[in-house]
């Protein structure tokens, strides 16, 4: 078995290939072609934590895969992540356990190149400006993504600790290497929202954390952060403004997706209201962007063959360089 750290999977892995990974992945979905079960997630109420194991296969590219995630929120506070995970990968064809990845950056690729397609599809072509609410670890890989398919000029950085959005600032050349563009921290997010073309919400939020009246039209919003049936980024406002809202899966969002499931038990909104899928709308089975004045929304949850599809390309890099840890199983 080769065993690969997030060091290794950095060096052998681009934003620009999870895309195009991710892309063909949704397709592939689309013509029935990848077996993706429900994830089972198992709550630890005493530490507001989370386990979740997601299995999957894609019968493409012959393998298979289960990703085990902790989400422990307050972790930092002993010095370790809040979020950690694995990968097994197998081949579905003789049914060997080929590798073992790091998932914990690996899930917050994918997830960054999953609201990548999503905005090549939904955000304005001539979208410049965008704002990230929520600075945590997984809101760098959704502004790579979203500075990958748009030519972004203006960042501006919100989270309701400052601290935190002043430390993002400081490392932005890392994480975005090539910007070259304005960069601003505000202590409201409205003020934020107000002048994006592009919202990135990433956080762990159990109430909107901006006013729906702040979206200007034309605005795409990425909504990643909030997973779970209680947490809620975005207001009623926002799910009414938006003439598109787009799910990375129905399934996912209807049993996970606060932001959606709040509004449809309070009588104020419904799934058949919902534009379609993310597959659906990679394969061009239904319509992106048809103005600059629609607000269009995007609402990931995960799922477990976004992960396959991602570690197999890792995998058959690292075969091909030489890169990993082979073990006896």
């Amino acid at each position: 078995m080769l065993i690969l750290s997030e060091k290794q999977i950095r060096s052998l892995y681009s934003m620009e290939d999870a895309i195009k990974d991710m892309e063909e992945a949704l397709i592939a979905y689309n013509e029935g072609k990848i077996l993706n079960p429900h994830r089972t997630v198992l709550d630890f109420p005493s530490k507001n934590a989370s386990a979740l194991y997601m299995p999957s296969a894609m019968e493409p590219i012959g393998k298979s895969a289960v990703k085990v995630v902790t989400i422990f929120p307050d972790n930092p506070k002993q010095g370790m992540k809040t979020t950690q995970g694995v990968i097994l990968l197998s081949d579905a064809y003789d049914g060997q356990h080929v590798a073992c990845l790091n998932a914990s950056y690996l899930t917050r690729l994918r997830t960054g190149a999953i609201s990548g397609v999503a905005t090549k599809q939904l955000a304005r072509k001539d979208a410049k400006t965008v704002a990230v609410i929520g600075c945590g670890a997984m809101a760098e890989e959704q502004l790579q993504a979203v500075c990958e398919v748009r030519d972004i000029s203006h960042i501006i950085l919100y989270n309701r600790s400052a601290d935190k959005a002043r430390n993002f600032a400081e490392k932005l050349n890392e994480i975005v290497p090539s910007y070259e563009g304005d960069l601003t921290v505000l202590e409201n997010a409205d003020k934020a929202v107000e002048q994006a073309d592009i919202v990135i919400c990433s956080t762990r939020s159990e109430t909107p954390v901006f006013s729906g009246k702040s979206l200007k039209p034309g605005t795409h919003i990425n909504g990643v952060g909030s997973y779970l049936p209680h947490m809620q980024e975005v207001d009623y406002e926002t799910i009414e403004k938006a003439s598109k809202i787009v799910a990375d899966t129905i399934v996912g969002v209807k049993d996970e997706a606060g932001d959606l499931i709040i509004p449809v038990n309070e009588g104020k909104w419904s799934f058949d209201q919902l534009h379609g899928e993310l597959t659906e709308l990679a394969a061009g089975n239904i319509s992106g962007r048809e103005t600059a004045e629609e607000i269009t929304f995007f609402k990931s949850v995960g799922a477990a063959y976004f992960d396959l599809a991602a570690a197999a390309a890792v995998y058959d890099k690292a075969i091909a360089t030489g890169v990993g840890t082979e073990v006896e199983v």
